[in-house]
């Protein structure tokens, strides 16, 4: 029996109002209501409410040419349907007998799904069940995505994706995504043609050296790839055949991997120096080679390495460092938020003290974005310096040591009171902003919070290390101990805190997916030829910009998860104007395009089953 409540929807809307209200019909119902011949308006659909076309529009929908056929169709999970093949596809594509009877449509199949996943305790169980679809039935899988974001994202990514990547070899069911190890060399070239799709259009590639706060965790770093393009696929509007997952392999220094019988990746020591680079160019190369256009999106390299291999290739090949970049948009967006919230313009953005802690890749990348985006709004650079504290676990960052720091790090060193103390720091500069980016649970003390909440009116409080295990102070302590005044943002979700006098707070989410499923969709639109550091801001100001006045008045500085797809478009928006405007866009020009936004919304993947025909060579 159908959900009652579906068909009574069915019912009541028409055609044009479904098309309106429920995004998933965007490219599926025709809203001409003309009849060319007679000059009269067609009728309004109505739907079946029984049989195998329950709930299932039976406008033209264009078919989808697959070169496989039978059983084989059902083990393909970018044609699997499962129960929703009509009994007309059932016959045409040899698989009549080989499903039950029963043909149930997706809205069955993904209440079916959801008790399922409802039905468990666990996120991890929960992530497993998901995983299981996604290797299934990737049309369902991202459906649930898409229509159910907020619950689904800390399932398939933080904060749940730290523990599937440790129990990746132990979990390991089903191949997904490419590994390019140490043993490939030489073969690169040659092995990237193993994959079977010709249109790859993002490449989301890991060593594995750094998982989020966890560390070294080698091979199953896998899990964050295959997350992060989820995200792109549900959240940015990419097409999953034109996503590929990767490790690069070359080792671990994780003692615990290298005597596990049951890990999957090469059990010896990192390579580090020249071998390795060596190992990262000939990866670029071969799938520059092979997709010419296709976005390298490089996440959790250790800090040693990210910075290297992104100043090496970023002014040549379309990629950009998520854990750099995409923090530090993420970050500015909500900074400038926060700015909001106090009342004031962006240009107060100069005027803050903003202590780091954590002088890693994320940190120092999230101090580059802010720096720029002050001299954007006309500090000079000796201006906008002078705003920075940054602290990693040997004290503030100072000249003293100057030859051990990188030269990204070099750049915020101050000329005195090197090696200060975190809490010395916050005590005697009384900063506005504290950002986290230690991976270090707990290192936001109540001392420091409350220390700075002394000072600071609305105090921006921002622990950013994942999972949540890792944040450096929770949500709850945050508004406790600034008595509410705090503006709270954190890399992982936090539920709603309610105070004694019963005042509910709600935390916001500092999380990237915001910002590179946007990044992606309009980099690869365009055919931008990089993703250059002007493209990332105007990516940072759409996300800021899209926080309603509402959601400020709340003391949220990041829009509600549900609107994800819709940030998605318009972040893709503002980066494709940026690259016309730079003159990295290769594909088109502005005055080629009269609708920028409707076309990028055209462009966007929506999950819907579409008829399949096999493909057929056709001789008269």
């Amino acid at each position: 029996m159908l959900n009652a409540r579906f068909l009574s929807a069915m019912k009541r809307r028409s055609a044009v109002s479904i098309f309106l209200k429920d995004r998933r019909y965007l490219s599926n119902i025709a809203t001409d209501t003309e009849n060319p011949i007679e000059g009269q308006a067609y009728a309004e659909e109505v739907m079946d409410t029984e049989g195998e076309w329950a709930g299932c529009t039976k406008r033209f929908l264009a078919p989808l040419q697959i070169s496989v056929r039978g059983a084989d169709i059902l083990t393909n999970p970018l044609f699997n349907k499962g129960t929703s093949f009509k009994s007309g596809e059932r016959d045409r594509l040899r698989i009549r007998g080989l499903l039950p009877p029963r043909v149930t449509n997706m809205g069955t199949q993904e209440a079916r799904v959801l008790d399922m996943i409802r039905g468990e305790d666990s996120l991890i169980r929960k992530n497993i069940i998901l995983e299981d679809l996604h290797d299934r039935n990737e049309t369902l899988y991202h459906r649930i995505l898409v229509d159910h974001i907020e619950e689904m994202a800390p399932i398939i990514y933080t904060p749940t994706v730290g523990q599937a990547c440790k129990e990746f070899g132990m979990r390991y069911r089903r191949p997904r995504g490419m590994y390019f190890s140490s043993d490939d060399r030489g073969h690169m070239a040659a092995m990237v043609y193993n994959w079977p799709h010709k249109d790859v259009h993002v490449i989301c590639v890991t060593d594995g050296s750094r998982i989020l706060g966890l560390g070294d965790l080698g091979a199953n770093g896998m899990g964050i790839p295959i997350g992060k393009l989820s995200l792109y696929c549900a959240a940015g509007g990419i097409a999953p055949h034109r996503v590929l997952p990767v490790v690069l392999d070359s080792g671990t220094n994780n003692e615990k991997l290298l005597n596990d019988p049951f890990y999957l990746g090469l059990q010896r020591k990192r390579l580090r120096g020249a071998e390795y680079f060596q190992q990262v160019d000939e990866f670029m190369q071969a799938v520059t080679h092979r997709w010419p256009n296709v976005l390298v999106q490089f996440e959790d390299f250790s800090s040693d390495v990210a910075q290297i291999i992104l100043n090496k290739y970023r002014e040549n090949v379309l990629c950009f460092n998520d854990d750099i970049q995409g923090t530090g948009a993420t970050t500015l967006a909500g900074v400038l938020g926060a700015l909001r919230v106090k009342g004031q313009d962006v240009t107060a953005l100069g005027d803050q003290k903003i202590v780091i802690a954590g002088a890693g890749s994320a940190g120092i990348g999230v101090a580059q974005v802010l720096l720029q985006a002050m001299m954007e709004h006309g500090r000079t650079y000796e201006e906008a310096i002078k705003c920075f504290f940054i602290v990693d676990q040997d004290g503030l960052l100072g000249i003293d040591r100057i030859n051990e720091l990188t030269r990204e790090q070099q750049i915020f060193a101050r000329d005195t009171e090197g090696g200060m103390a975190l809490q010395d720091v916050v005590s005697k500069h009384k900063p506005t902003m504290l950002l986290g980016m230690t991976g270090v649970a707990g290192i936001f003390t109540e001392s420091l919070i409350t220390e700075m909440a002394e000072h600071c009116e609305r105090p921006v409080i921002f622990p950013l290390s994942n999972p949540t295990t890792k944040a450096e102070c929770t949500a709850d302590q945050a508004f406790y101990w600034t008595k509410g005044r705090c503006i709270f943002a954190s890399g992982s979700p936090f539920d709603p805190v309610t105070m004694d006098d019963g005042k509910i707070y709600y935390p916001t989410q500092c999380n990237n997916m915001y910002i590179f499923p946007g990044v992606g969709l309009g980099a690869t639109i365009c055919g931008a030829k990089i993703v250059s550091d002007q493209m990332l801001y105007v990516a940072a100001e759409a996300l800021a910009n899209f926080v309603t006045d509402e959601e400020l008045q709340q003391g949220k500085v990041f829009p509600h998860i549900s609107k994800i797809r819709e940030v998605s478009h318009k972040v893709a928006v503002a980066v494709i104007k940026q690259a016309m405007v730079e003159g990295h866009a290769s594909k088109f020009e502005s005055k080629e395009i009269s609708d920028l936004e409707s076309f990028v919304a055209r462009k966007m993947y929506d999950p819907n089953y579409v008829p399949l025909v096999e493909k057929r060579e056709i001789t008269i």
